[in-house]
């Protein structure tokens, strides 16, 4: 079900991205690339966010989802005038992703470096870690 629904959501971000950007109306919403790692008593969620401040970044836990979203706008501010042009910049990303298991949302530890946000999420109930057997490749 959920590879459905991010099908859908792939395909509707296409759809709206072959139409032109009008940044004074919409702001560019970018999508971001992330990994979800699994580490046994905790989750592991890297995402993509460059240019991004972590004062602009937005991040809810529920018990089972994570809602991360963030705002960046850029404008430098010339003291010339007769400007033949002047451009702004402004970015948005949005993604939530929905967690296999019960989550310790209250215990959720956030990093941003390099553009590169790095959530930790204890779980509730921490998997085993399956043990591993070293097999003689012949």
């Amino acid at each position: 079900m959920d590879r459905a629904f991010d099908n859908f959501r792939r395909d509707l971000e296409k759809s709206f991205a072959s139409f032109p950007a009008i940044p004074a109306l919409f702001p560019s919403l970018k999508s971001m690339s992330c990994d979800v790692i699994d580490e046994g008593d905790q989750y592991l969620i890297k995402l993509e966010m460059p240019g991004v401040k972590k004062d602009e970044i937005n991040l809810n836990v529920s018990d089972n989802s994570i809602e991360i979203s963030a705002q960046h706008k850029e404008e430098e501010e010339e003291k010339k005038k007769n400007y033949l042009r002047k451009e702004r910049s402004e970015v948005s990303y949005y993604r939530t992703l929905p967690l296999p298991e019960k989550v310790l949302s209250d215990k959720t530890q956030a990093k941003l470096t390099d553009g590169i946000l790095n959530v930790t999420i204890p779980k509730a109930v921490p998997t085993p870690k399956p043990k591993k057997n070293s097999i003689q490749v012949q």
